[in-house]
């Protein structure tokens, strides 16, 4: 079993700020605590490239890149909001992250990896058609799922979208697309306030309350989301994988902890080996508490070696 390591040093070069949470140290706390547990040496690394006009255009309006690159900084930052700003090298890195998931469907389509795991930011699932907000300026999973319809023929493509806020700009992009089945679990209310009262034949969102732990986490998921992924029987599961629902991150209230993550990701992976010949890309989206972070994620890319009971020392 082969899993892509997709990242990229251009990342980097996205900085909201030395008290910003999503901070370039993010990056840095994954690939160290891959390597503590040993992980790190399993992994296959490739290094993004930067997508191109025509698959953000998939997503994105044109209208919308270009003014993205007419608002990007020379110097100091632009504030898109009160939350997401520009740098220099923020677009560079936006291109970095959404070209690293159309790389991992690619490698995983051609059979090089069995799964992809894009270590990259800014993370993506809050950005809309023609629109940026909470952190976020490409959607890269949505990137990644309309280049696995458009490129490679698939018919049917889930997202499974564990981060603890509703991917907004997910649900806008494929609310009208019967292709792509949307599985969503977040904190209710909270940020984008969003998700609660939507819903339908292809989009599966789960509120959770405040203080949601991880047994009832695990209950409402198990109930919603994978008997309706299997009769959708994806042909690749693509998900935004988001570990700030972690009970050490103080950007929301739910109260997971890091077997939760390696629960979703194991019944993710069960679903995609049923439908979808294991078929799984995942795109880092949020997790601010970097030693959370960095086990949540090692956690998850456990689970999709097929490990589910942490065999890494």
């Amino acid at each position: 079993m082969t899993i892509a390591y997709i990242s990229h040093p251009d990342c980097l070069l996205h900085d909201m700020g030395p008290e910003h949470p999503e901070c370039p140290a993010r990056l840095h706390a994954i690939q160290d605590h891959l390597v503590a547990r040993g992980i790190e040496l399993v992994l296959r690394h490739y290094d993004a490239p930067l997508a191109t006009e025509e698959q953000l255009c998939r997503v994105h309006d044109r209208a919308y890149l270009e003014r993205l690159s007419a608002e990007s900084p020379t110097e100091g930052l632009h504030w898109i909001d009160g939350e997401t700003g520009m740098c220099p090298g923020t677009l560079r890195a936006a291109y970095r992250a959404a070209g690293a998931a159309v790389h991992g469907v690619d490698l995983v389509m051609r059979g090089e990896a069995t799964s992809a795991f894009c270590a990259v930011r800014p993370p993506g699932h809050h950005a809309g058609r023609s629109r940026a907000g909470g952190f976020c300026f490409f959607n890269n999973v949505a990137v990644g799922a309309a280049h696995a319809l458009a490129e490679h023929g698939l018919e049917r493509v889930a997202i499974c979208d564990f981060d603890a806020h509703h991917g907004d700009g997910i649900e806008e992009i494929f609310r009208d697309d019967p292709r792509v089945l949307y599985c969503s679990s977040f904190e209710h209310p909270a940020y984008p306030y969003a998700g609660a009262d939507t819903g339908g034949e292809h989009l599966v969102n789960v509120p959770l309350k405040a203080g949601t732990d991880g047994r009832a986490f695990r209950r409402a998921v198990a109930d919603a989301w994978f008997d309706r992924m299997a009769a959708f029987a994806p042909q690749m599961v693509l998900v935004s994988a988001g570990f700030d629902g972690h009970a050490e991150d103080d950007m929301t209230r739910l109260v997971l902890g890091d077997d939760d993550f390696r629960w979703v990701s194991c019944e993710i992976k069960r679903v995609a080996d049923a439908s979808a010949g294991g078929r799984v890309v995942s795109v880092l989206e949020g997790g601010y508490s970097l030693s959370a972070l960095g086990r949540g994620v090692a956690a998850h890319i456990d689970a999709l070696l097929g490990n589910k009971h942490g065999a890494h020392p």
